[in-house]
């Protein structure tokens, strides 16, 4: 049995933040609560797990997270620049860029190697007194460094986030213009690879975001859900061992054995249809980024780049409706005229520029 580090309580944050915490794209996954791990539910997916297509090969078929997911679960952006910049391991490097998102430096016993204690952020953020507008941005780049080591891409320790994040966060206009939701999808990708090795003992990554997949997707293996109607989905299941106490131990056995005898119609392909998610609680922001979650891309994240190979599986985009006013309106009604409902990005890429240029006007 791999070791599943149980996530730890969420970290709260000032009202006054919020404004900014929504600028910035991370204010849904700052929602968040408290998810009790099921470590037997894990190992038994990642028994599943093949490295080589970057599937969980199941009786009825092939199947991964996706980024549709990662934006329904977790409420993060799937859409925009690549999560990407220098990974420094020098201390210097590491004290002048402090210096310059919080106005101080840690010590050298306070960080771990290129990692900065999440002990000392958390010291950071509840001393921070919010009087002005940079005391708040300081106060934001702690609690996004705090998710980020935790719920987002938290290591084995559980108890350092890399400082390669910061220089992402000096400027507010442009944190939530970064894809980060991808960035989060490969780096659980690349967690599920090395967890599936024969000679690892523990798993990292965003296990909130595997556990409500496999919730969500195969909820005849779920806990009692505890409040279907809030948003993210995340915390559909938030304190779920409060109701269920019996779900939190269940053997490897018995998830190997429900896997095995896996029935068609048990998985729910199309999991975010309006007859399973009322699409009232879910924001516009994330509809607006819908027409890239079935596209076949790598997904990357810093020196992390994985496959997203929606093209592999029994996938159909959920129909969810999009504001009326969105521009995207018209362009989606083009696109399933032309192709159908199944959304592929790849579906443009030898298309005829003068073709795809005329029927584009015709739309407009």
């Amino acid at each position: 049995m791999l070791t599943c580090n149980h996530p730890v309580p969420p970290d709260r944050y000032n009202d006054r933040a919020e404004d900014l915490l929504r600028l910035t794209g991370f204010y849904h996954a700052s929602q968040i609560g408290v998810v009790q791990c099921q470590k037997a539910l894990v190992n038994a997916l990642i028994e599943r797990w093949h490295p080589e297509t970057h599937m969980f090969h199941l009786p009825i078929g092939e199947c991964a997270v996706i980024l549709e997911d990662v934006a329904l679960i977790l409420g993060l952006p799937t859409d925009g620049l690549p999560v990407i910049g220098m990974t420094m391991s020098s201390f210097e490097a590491l004290d002048a860029e402090c210096l310059i998102q919080f106005g101080v430096a840690p010590r050298k016993s306070d960080c771990r190697g290129s990692c900065i204690k999440l002990t000392w952020l958390r010291d950071l953020k509840e001393n921070l007194e919010l009087t002005d507008d940079i005391s708040i941005q300081r106060y934001v780049r702690c609690h996004i460094m705090l998710l980020i080591g935790t719920i987002l891409f938290g290591d084995k320790s559980g108890a350092g986030v890399h400082w390669k994040f910061l220089p992402l966060l000096r400027d507010f206009v442009s944190i939530g213009q970064y894809s980060w939701g991808a960035a989060c999808l490969a780096y659980l990708y690349r967690a599920l690879c090395r967890a599936s090795r024969y000679n690892c003992k523990e798993i990292d990554g965003p296990l909130t975001l595997l556990l409500y997949w496999a919730w969500i997707r195969l909820p005849y293996l779920s806990p009692l859900p505890r409040e279907p109607r809030s948003f993210s989905l995340a915390n559909r299941w938030r304190n779920w061992e409060r109701g269920d106490r019996r779900y939190r131990y269940l053997k490897l056995a018995h998830f190997r054995k429900a896997f095995d005898e896996l029935q068609e119609g048990q998985f729910v392909w199309v999991a975010y249809a309006v007859d399973r998610v009322d699409p009232n609680i879910i924001p516009p922001e994330i509809y607006m980024q819908s027409v890239v979650w079935s596209a076949t891309v790598p997904l990357v994240s810093f020196e992390c780049i994985e496959w997203h190979a929606t093209d592999r599986y029994n996938y159909v985009l959920s129909e969810l409706p999009m504001p009326s006013q969105h521009p995207l309106d018209s362009y989606m009604h083009w696109y399933r005229t032309k192709y159908g409902d199944h959304l592929n990005l790849s579906n443009l890429v030898g298309q005829d520029n003068d073709e795809g240029d005329q029927e584009m006007n015709e739309c407009d």
